[in-house]
């Protein structure tokens, strides 16, 4: 099923009538980016709490307990293990009103970990780490809700800030899981941000894509005293893996595709008899993840025949790609612009110039961490869970620069920073900005209409949401 993606005059017109409040103190003179300042030690302390967790996607126990211990004690009423999903949560506060929600990512990346030094420093003994920041995201998240909340009960203002804590991003949907519950079916506005190198709420959209582990069996033997009894499993993941590779000559232009091997035998001279590879694969649109998908099974079916195995597979995690609401993503910028980005004490700038002899030619100005980005509306080649909440509600993102400028998400370098006082400054900035924007769709009921209007016309009237899992259960062991 194609995803619509219809003109929006109708609702860019709309938006264009919308007056925003630029927000330091209210009418009833409460600042709310006060309460993301009086909380910057939190935000640090948890960041860095959940930076040494590190736990990988729904493995997360520690670090949702964290959180909803944070939540519940500012009064928070906590609902956990929604959607089938032990480590995702619920949290809410306020009555009445429309509803705003925050999400917060909080997994870690297997196969890579970093102190917080400048320089390569492998912890030993660690088996993950926060290269894609999820630690700061889930801090900063933290932060703005309670600074909502505080600004909710101050001014007595009526409205519902909601928490959702949102575990296995990487690789594992756990938002889609979430958004095929319907969690997200009565939220007015949902917001979002990440972790990056620069300042930006720029309507950056991502590409759907599906995975899945690819499972070789085949028949083991003496590789030298009976080759001709085996049946190698891995001969079977190497020939899908040549036609796979083949295919990518066969794309379009804005499709990927990516594997690794994460089972080939152990020892040279025994076939051996299981093998498995896991693939994404990915393209703007969910139609063209499909097509590229049946080529790739084919290859799979192939690959089998061709070595004398069996083959089967498990669709591990899904996304439909971002549905960016304009509407809201140019109020962000503005909220962005008012908060202003990051700046580095003479400590920070030296750690900083240190990591960035490690950048090679990808090293950008350091002061581009206090700029924000131009706003404008462009295709990204990432995919994200959020994606699936953009079809469910109206949603609005926002990326801070909490890495030095130049670093790759992914990257030991991006563990390093997610662990420093860089990445809890830009996280700061992340909170204030949400904060913001909260506060602006809390008192701009003209604003939520218009997102609202928006969102209806980009899905049509036709609309039903179809995950890329299919009926699946949340893979809980998909880490394991």
């Amino acid at each position: 099923m194609k995803l619509p993606f219809k003109p929006l005059a109708a609702a860019a017109s709309i938006a264009l009538l919308v007056a925003t409040t630029p927000l330091s103190a209210d009418d009833h003179g409460v600042d709310p980016v006060e309460f993301v300042n009086a909380d910057a030690d939190r935000t640090a302390r948890v960041a860095q709490q959940l930076w040494e967790l590190a736990e990988l996607g729904y493995l997360e126990t520690e670090t949702s307990a964290l959180l909803q211990s944070e939540l519940s004690g500012e009064g928070f009423r906590i609902e956990q293990g929604i959607a089938d999903i032990p480590t995702a949560f619920l949290a809410e506060w306020g009555e009445g009103g429309p509803v705003i929600a925050i999400m917060a990512e909080m997994d870690a990346l297997p196969g890579i970990n970093q102190s917080a030094s400048p320089l390569r420093e492998i912890v030993e003994g660690k088996n993950a780490g926060h290269a894609c920041g999820h630690n700061l995201f889930g801090a900063g998240s933290l932060v703005a809700a309670i600074a909502i909340k505080k600004w909710l009960e101050e001014t007595g203002t009526p409205g519902r800030i909601r928490f959702y804590g949102t575990p296995a991003e990487e690789g594992g949907s756990g938002k889609v899981y979430m958004t095929r519950a319907g969690m997200f079916d009565d939220v007015d506005v949902a917001i979002h941000w990440h972790a990056d190198d620069e300042n930006s709420a720029a309507a950056q959209t991502s590409l759907a894509n599906r995975s899945a582990k690819f499972r070789f069996k085949g028949i083991s033997a003496h590789a030298a005293g009976a080759p001709e009894r085996g049946r190698s499993a891995l001969d079977g993941a190497e020939a899908m893996n040549m036609m796979a590779n083949m295919l990518h000559e066969h794309m379009p232009q804005d499709a990927r595709m990516h594997y690794v091997i994460t089972s080939g035998g152990n020892a040279p001279n025994v076939v051996p008899d299981f093998a498995e590879v896991f693939y994404y694969v990915r393209h703007p649109d969910p139609d063209g993840v499909e097509e590229i998908w049946t080529r790739l099974e084919a290859a799979a079916r192939g690959g089998a025949m061709g070595t004398g195995t069996e083959v089967e597979w498990e669709v591990i995690h899904g996304n439909n790609p971002l549905l960016v609401n304009e509407t809201l993503a140019k109020v962000m910028d503005q909220k962005l612009r008012q908060v202003g980005g990051v700046e580095y004490t003479d400590e920070e700038r030296a750690w900083a110039e240190q990591l960035q002899e490690s950048l090679g030619d990808s090293a950008k100005p350091l002061e581009s961490a206090g700029e924000i980005g131009d706003y404008g509306k462009s295709l990204g080649y990432g995919s994200t869970d959020v994606g699936d909440v953009s079809w469910a509600t109206p949603t609005v993102g926002v990326r801070t620069a909490t890495w030095v400028p130049g670093t790759s998400a992914h990257s030991w370098q991006a563990v390093a920073a997610s662990g420093h006082s860089i990445g809890h400054k830009g996280t700061q900035v992340a909170a204030k900005s949400m904060t913001l924007m909260a506060v602006e769709l809390f008192t701009n009921p003209e604003l939520r209409a218009a997102a609202r209007a928006e969102f209806d016309a980009a899905r049509g009237d036709d609309y039903e949401y179809r995950s890329l899992l299919g009926d699946r259960a949340p893979p809980l062991d998909y880490r394991k």
